[in-house]
């Protein structure tokens, strides 16, 4: 049973997913652009038997609300986001990241490395090698931070680019379900959150600047770590997840046929590979 609940964290009003027995190993789930908690509807169910599973909305998606004022920085999503590991009792789990779940993640894992007990990286970059050339527009912005080239990227948050996201590189697309991308353009059309999505396209540029860092964490910390990638992702590339391997020679890779959201059409399978991985890494 999934449990909906809010938790205060450093002014914000975070809103979380949870199922399973807090008695049993945690997995914190740390969704992307532009989705929510709402992304692993179909990942939670067949795990809570299991584990403890914590799905929060990071600031400026989903349902958590933040106070005025507040810089859309992925520093500041970190913060926001250690608060609420210590206002919900998480003091050791594994992180499931993907896409802005990374970097909002690995800065968690930096911060506090003896709470990490695995990583689980479903199309979340860590590697240059890994930006496709659909970054090429973010990236002349971060070069030049006019407001010609801010308002380019205005195009990437409308609805026909929402269902994009999901359906590219996805060999039957009617496994795609509607909710999905019509749930985020919803939120992703509430007054004020387009600028935030620019801030934080605009922000991006610091977490490639932080990749040597977060590689120096794989390659000194060696935490156990899976990566899976839908290996048709339009912005990252299959080279983001085999480079895991350079740094963490024992890493374990899994390419799927599909796209960005991969849980949209390999739920199960990615289900049973995280059970299997995680019972064999993480102890009760």
């Amino acid at each position: 049973m999934i449990r909906y609940r809010h938790a205060d964290s450093r002014g914000h009003r975070v809103f979380y997913r949870e199922a399973g027995d807090p008695g049993n190993p945690a997995l914190l789930l740390l969704h992307g652009f532009p989705s929510s908690s709402h992304m692993f509807r179909g990942l939670i169910p067949p795990l809570a038997d299991r584990f403890h599973l914590v799905a929060p909305d990071l600031p400026g998606f989903g349902h958590t609300t933040s106070p005025e004022g507040f810089a859309y920085t992925f520093n500041n999503l970190a913060e926001v986001m250690a608060g609420f590991t210590d206002a919900v009792g998480l003091e050791r789990y594994a992180l499931y990241v993907f896409d802005y779940g990374a970097p909002t993640g690995y800065r968690l894992a930096l911060a506090r490395p003896d709470r990490v007990t695995a990583i689980i990286s479903q199309n979340g970059n860590a590697y240059e090698e890994g930006l496709s050339g659909n970054w090429d527009s973010i990236q002349r912005y971060w070069r030049e931070p006019t407001p010609a080239n801010r308002d380019g990227l205005r195009s990437l948050l409308t609805l026909d680019a929402t269902k994009w996201q999901y359906t590219h590189g996805v060999p039957d697309e009617s496994l795609i379900s509607p909710d999905g991308y019509t749930l985020d353009f919803a939120f992703l059309s509430r007054p004020g959150n387009v600028d935030i999505q620019l801030d934080l396209f605009g922000d991006y540029a610091q977490n490639v600047a932080l990749y040597p860092r977060f590689q120096e964490y794989f390659r000194t910390r060696r935490p156990p770590l899976l990566a899976l990638w839908g290996k048709n992702d339009p912005f990252f590339l299959p080279a983001g997840a085999e480079a895991y391997r350079r740094d963490n020679p024992d890493a374990v890779v899994r390419l799927l046929d599909t796209g960005h959201f991969a849980l949209e059409t390999h739920a199960h399978e990615i289900a049973a590979t995280v059970r299997e991985f995680l019972g064999r890494v993480v102890s009760r």
